[in-house]
């Protein structure tokens, strides 16, 4: 009986291990993949070798012999994208570095095991600021859930205090909100949902949520968020903060043309302004981040209008000038 149920298994093992064990550059030869079928306890003959061979392929397998041996020579993921997918990964803050190993072993699989040698890449993820919250999965399967059943939700949010623990806002009293989206912003997952208290949309840290749950309440603000163009709404959001938009001219130096377009667009109007400047006209959410994104390229940027949002670059370089005396 255990000689038959092996039989049974044995084009399993043999599709395991075409796919575990060969590539281009490492073919396996028939008495090779005999070999491994009979530590496994099963044997194999010539005959039903090849038909099996004919089986998979019939299955859909890219299976090829080349003279030397039979490899498998197609997947579902190209090296290319797996490393592709192995370095996201690693770049990605939100993800803890216990599930980044996780994540690469698994990708890992996808390809044959001398494949896999150049996606351990790991020693990437050592040392790289990493978010200590494995809850965060969770948190996007929860929201991603109410979403799709209509639903509002519910839960605590919390920031961190000077003693880099968890402060819950509003005393540990629950949100409730409608969720619409999830977005990817500054090496963070946020939620966008329409908070009915104040009559708009905001921004939740998915990984600063706690006890998130679905109320079974309808989801409102249904026309507020489609009249959101989701195209540009993160290039006018600066660390995701909330306000009026405006629209800005800004003058910079040409150096500066990549990281205008790298954040508002290839569309982002532009006009020349001298031998060595541009200017640039974009919609952004005026906000202390937004500021400091100016700011980060010194002499090299300069608001120039609207003149209240000039006065208050001006302020805030005078406040910061103020603490170095």
């Amino acid at each position: 009986m255990a000689k038959q149920s092996n039989q049974k298994l044995k084009i399993l093992y043999l599709m395991r291990y075409l796919s575990q064990h060969t590539d281009e550059a490492h073919p396996a030869s028939r008495k090779q993949i005999e070999e491994h079928l009979a530590k496994n306890g099963i044997p194999s003959e010539r005959k039903s070798f090849y038909s099996d061979i004919e089986a998979l392929r019939l299955f859909g397998l890219d299976i090829v012999y080349d003279g030397k041996g039979y490899y498998m020579a197609t997947r579902e993921f190209e090296l290319p994208e797996l490393k592709l997918l192995v370095d996201s990964v690693q770049a990605f803050k939100f993800i803890t570095e216990k599930k980044t190993n996780s994540l690469i072993q698994k990708l890992e699989k996808q390809a044959s095991e001398h494949e896999a040698r150049f996606l351990q890449r790991q020693v990437y993820v050592r040392g790289r600021v990493k978010n200590m919250n494995e809850s965060v999965y969770l948190n996007v399967d929860a929201i991603s859930s109410a979403i799709a059943q209509d639903s509002a939700i519910r839960f605590r949010y919390y920031q961190y205090g000077p003693d880099k623990r968890p402060c819950f806002r509003r005393d540990g009293a629950f949100y409730q909100v409608s969720p619409f989206t999830l977005l990817w912003d500054n090496e963070n997952y946020y939620m966008v949902a329409w908070d009915a208290g104040a009559g708009k949309l905001k921004h939740y840290r998915v990984d600063k949520m706690e006890k998130i749950a679905a109320t079974g309440e309808k989801r409102q603000g249904k026309e507020a968020y489609e009249k959101v163009d989701q195209g540009s709404y993160l290039k006018k959001t600066f660390g995701m903060f909330t306000g009026e938009e405006k629209v800005v001219r800004i003058r910079f130096e040409n150096q500066l043309m990549g990281a205008v377009i790298d954040r508002f667009g290839w569309e982002v109007p532009t006009l020349p302004d001298g031998p060595d400047h541009f200017t640039a006209r974009v919609a952004v959410v005026e906000s202390p981040q937004f500021y400091a994104w100016v700011f980060s390229f010194g002499t090299a940027a300069e608001i120039l209008s609207p003149e209240p949002m000039r006065q208050r670059m001006k302020e805030r370089a005078a406040e910061i000038l103020g603490r170095y005396p």
